[in-house]
């Protein structure tokens, strides 16, 4: 009888130890991509977004540069994507149905035009959500307010075309899966300072405003 019990315990222990460590920190995972785009540039951004996030609030958070492509098994692993780059993108069909199932299914991505992806960006969105287009989301919208107030909407962190910034949505069953920051850039503003010598006010907004994108994330 014990050697049936202590089998069974072993047979169970060696089961739970060969699967996945699921982690339990926040991370957000580099989306990359096909197409051409530099999807890979300002490797700093996240870690230090993290940190300022772990700084501001009570997230326990895994500060690291993380990238996982639509086809990954890891995609599933993770619940914030985050995609910038200044060209073309390009989605297979299959990473289409992956990205759309990935978002139905509670997940959230955040994409930040460093100039030039505009519309590569939409078209491809169009093919993850024909039915929806993108809706530019009114300064009242929660995300704006969740952590740190910004009333005027998204920050202005680089000049670009020297439009007002923008930030628009996509939902799916009352959640904003989809939040694109336009005209605006804050990722860049999340760099290591001296890569862009933005005005340290400036670099502080971009990183307030990576916290309230976080925060709405993780609380809707």
């Amino acid at each position: 009888m014990k050697s049936s019990f202590f089998l069974s315990f072993l047979c169970l222990t060696t089961v739970c130890l060969s699967q996945p460590q699921i982690e339990s920190a926040f991370r957000i995972a580099r989306l990359k991509y096909n197409g051409g785009g530099d999807w890979y540039n300002g490797p700093t951004e996240e870690p230090n977004l993290l940190r300022f996030v772990r700084q501001c609030t009570n997230i326990d958070v895994n500060p690291e540069y993380e990238y996982v492509d639509l086809s990954s098994d890891k995609l599933f692993s993770y619940s914030f994507l985050f995609m910038t780059g200044h060209g073309n993108i390009a989605f297979s069909d299959y990473e289409v149905q992956r990205l759309r199932t990935f978002l139905m299914n509670g997940g959230f991505l955040y994409a930040d035009d460093d100039y030039g992806m505009d519309g590569a960006f939409r078209r491809e969105m169009k093919k993850v959500f024909p039915e929806q287009n993108l809706v530019d989301l009114p300064f009242t919208y929660g995300l704006y307010h969740c952590q740190f107030q910004f009333p005027n909407g998204v920050p202005k962190t680089h000049e670009h075309d020297g439009h007002p910034p923008q930030g628009f949505g996509i939902f799916y069953k009352g959640r904003l899966v989809v939040f694109y920051t336009y005209e605006s850039n804050p990722s860049d503003g999340w760099d290591d300072p001296e890569v862009h010598n933005d005005p340290e006010p400036v670099r502080q907004d971009a990183l307030r405003f990576g916290t309230n994108i976080v925060v709405w994330a993780l609380t809707q």
